[in-house]
């Protein structure tokens, strides 16, 4: 690896451990074994790198999801509560990448390169999630389907995300959060 992938790799290493907003540019250079120079020779600037180090991140990000949510099931298991498990695995076994995850969103506010990326990733995670839940290919999903299909599903991610990240010990089970969406499904009339 030379300097500029050395760099990228440290500045994600930081972004894990400290995160964006802790992270300076000794951080980066400590963790990579550069310099400082080669941060503004290869990137421009610091945040330049860190805003490289994120959009790579977000990669990261969505390769997590997608091979959680498309792993194999337990079997016997209703497909729900194994879609879910896998989410809840996933959160647990992969914490700093869905913490850096929720800073995208954050740090996105003040940079229009991350907040279009983000943007652009938001749409295929909807996508995504639409394809994987009703068993259409992609590109055969219509908008209407994406909008509400997969902005639900998105929704009901970020929501257990957020529990998951704030308090393990108090989050839903994958049965518990089944058990919540088919209890929304059915409301009784009051």
């Amino acid at each position: 690896m030379g300097h500029k992938e050395d760099l990228l790799a440290g500045a994600k290493k930081s972004l894990y451990e400290k995160g964006y907003a802790r992270t300076t540019a000794r951080d980066i250079v400590a963790l990579s074994g550069t310099n400082l120079g080669s941060i503004g020779y290869h990137y421009g600037s610091t945040e330049a790198l860190m805003t490289t180090a994120m959009l790579s991140a977000m990669e990261d990000w969505g390769d997590a999801v997608f091979t959680a949510l498309t792993g194999p099931g337990i079997e016997g298991e209703e497909p729900m509560v194994g879609f879910w498990r896998r989410i809840v695995g996933s959160i647990t076994q992969h914490r700093p990448l869905w913490l850096a995850s929720v800073e995208v969103m954050i740090q996105a506010e003040h940079n229009p390169q991350l907040s279009a990326q983000l943007a652009d990733g938001i749409e295929q995670g909807r996508r995504g999630m639409a394809a994987l839940i009703t068993g259409t290919p992609e590109d055969e999903l219509d908008d209407q389907t994406v909008r509400t299909v997969g902005s639900m599903q998105m929704a009901l991610m970020s929501g257990v995300l957020t529990q998951w990240l704030a308090n393990p010990a108090t989050a839903p089970t994958p049965e518990e959060i089944v058990a919540g969406i088919r209890a929304l499904a059915t409301p009784s009339r009051a």
